[in-house]
């Protein structure tokens, strides 16, 4: 409230009042502290219920640094067990139990907390109660729940925990001990007893050489901008695929210590698109896909679709290269390579932890739709569309020239041509009434122009996405992290 009424003053006849400016001030903040709340991190990760991936957009470790122990190996219906995740400093978690025979089946049994402020239970299926998660983004060293037997459990369960140390620095399904009822029969299938966390991705390599535009229009399909521009360059957005049988091979490089995306897309708006993002975090780069819905940020894929991947980040200039199938249809949102599509390549910020900011400027936009694994092409495109161009255009000459020259006219040549005439008028009036109807006319012209290249009014997304944008920007940026997990 200090810091409101700073934009006030006071007197001794009227007291303290706050102007317009505090106002207006108070109001915003109040909008964008409501319209954030949600954006926090809850620990409700119900989305990675079966995977138990968080949706970071980047490859989980390999060895862990965190242990599960129990302090029972037998159990019977209705038992309670001690449950203990513990290692290094951890900001968020995620325990399972699930049978130990068939790890990719649902949760098994029902969990009770010990401390609710670390904490919380979640439900995932049908089972109530059946995970346990983290409620802040605290950093915690160690937690304890009970895992209750159910009454249907299988001969035997094994204790599964994914543990996010960092937004791109986590494990996943990190395997705990085998507890089993008495009297078990020897399992039909290897227990998965390994002391490594799963992988959901393939290997990552370093680039050992920039990457270079032979083969364009040849043997590949380009995008450049400038117009035949050398991606080595550093003022050179390249993008390239290249059909090798069944999969294509892409390239990407452009001037970005953030991150580079470029994206396919049914129409020249940003929407239900699919996208592919190298992101710079503390000088590695993770490659991700992604799907755009709406204006919102892109919403990583917590399973990569992707192989061969590699990186390079030179002097500023960041490259990657992947491979990826023509034909996805595993992966909801992967976009088919044989269909033609506008291609869009957009660059932006980037901040610790990987959380990427909306682009710097208008992304490069294709002129038309096109089909990458067709005819091999070496194009450019454009950030701002030609109707956008044209409006700016007719803008200025209606009011930097026509407007101008008109004022003159009416004001200087007044006195010059008034025994001058033209078509039964004076010829200062006749001129000075063209140039301002040639500014009406240029004036309505430009004015339907992004009508027409819009198709309508811009929608809203959301009431405050703006202002509850600028207020996330500035904040912790933890909730992007581990609101999505």
């Amino acid at each position: 409230m200090a810091i409101l009424l700073r934009f006030g003053h006071c007197n001794r006849r009227t007291g303290c009042k706050m102007e317009l400016p505090g106002l207006a001030f108070a109001v915003w903040m109040f909008i964008c502290l409501c319209a954030s709340v949600d954006s926090y991190p809850s620990g409700k990760v119900r989305e990675a219920c079966a995977s138990m991936i968080p949706c970071h957009g980047s490859s989980p470790q390999l060895s862990p640094e965190h242990t599960i122990t129990v302090n029972g190996t037998e159990f019977k219906p209705g038992d309670k067990i001690e449950v203990h995740l513990s290692g290094p400093d951890f900001e968020g978690f995620f325990i399972q139990a699930r049978d130990a025979e068939h790890l990719d089946s649902p949760a098994v049994g029902s969990f009770m907390l010990v401390d609710r402020r670390l904490s919380q239970l979640l439900t995932c299926g049908r089972t109530k109660n059946s995970a346990v998660s983290h409620t802040s983004k605290a950093k915690k060293k160690y937690i304890k729940a009970y895992w209750i037997a159910p009454g249907d459990a299988p001969k035997r369960v094994q204790f599964l925990a994914t543990v996010v140390k960092k937004y791109k620095i986590f494990w996943v399904k990190i395997p705990g001990p085998i507890v089993s009822q008495p009297n078990a029969p020897s399992p039909t299938t290897p227990l998965h007893a390994t002391s490594k966390a799963i992988s959901t991705s393939h290997p990552v390599s370093y680039l050992s050489k920039p990457f270079n535009a032979s083969g364009c229009g040849s043997m590949k399909f380009c995008i450049r901008n400038p117009s035949n521009c050398d991606p080595e360059s550093a003022s050179c957005f390249f993008l390239s695929f290249q059909q090798e049988k069944t999969s294509v091979f892409i390239e990407m490089s452009g001037p970005s210590e953030g991150y580079l995306a470029f994206a396919l897309s049914h129409d020249q708006w940003m929407g239900g698109d699919d996208a592919y993002l190298c992101i710079n975090d503390d000088h590695r780069v993770h490659v991700s896909t992604a799907y755009l819905k709406g204006r919102s940020p892109p919403v990583l894929d917590s399973e990569n679709a992707l192989e061969d991947v590699s990186w390079r980040l030179v002097d500023g200039v960041l490259q990657c290269s992947f491979r990826r199938s023509t034909r996805l249809p595993a992966y909801k949102g992967r976009f088919n390579l044989d269909a033609s599509y506008y291609i869009f390549l957009a660059d932006g910020e980037a901040s610790e932890g990987g959380l990427i900011y909306k682009h710097h400027h208008q992304p490069l936009i294709t002129n038309g739709m096109y089909n990458v694994t067709g005819l091999p092409q070496d194009i450019g495109g454009s950030r701002s569309p030609r109707l956008i161009k044209a409006h700016g255009a007719l803008m200025f000459v209606a009011w930097i020239t026509t407007v101008s020259i008109g004022v003159i006219v009416a004001r200087f040549f007044k006195p010059v041509w008034s025994h001058s005439f033209l078509f039964g008028k004076e010829m200062w009036f006749q001129v000075h009434r063209m140039l301002m109807l040639t500014t009406v006319m240029l004036t309505s012209i430009s004015f339907v122009l992004p009508f027409i290249y819009r198709g309508g009014w811009s929608q809203v997304t959301s009431r405050f996405s703006s202002l509850s944008r600028l207020y996330r920007d500035g904040s912790d940026n933890f909730s992007t992290a581990y609101g999505r997990f």
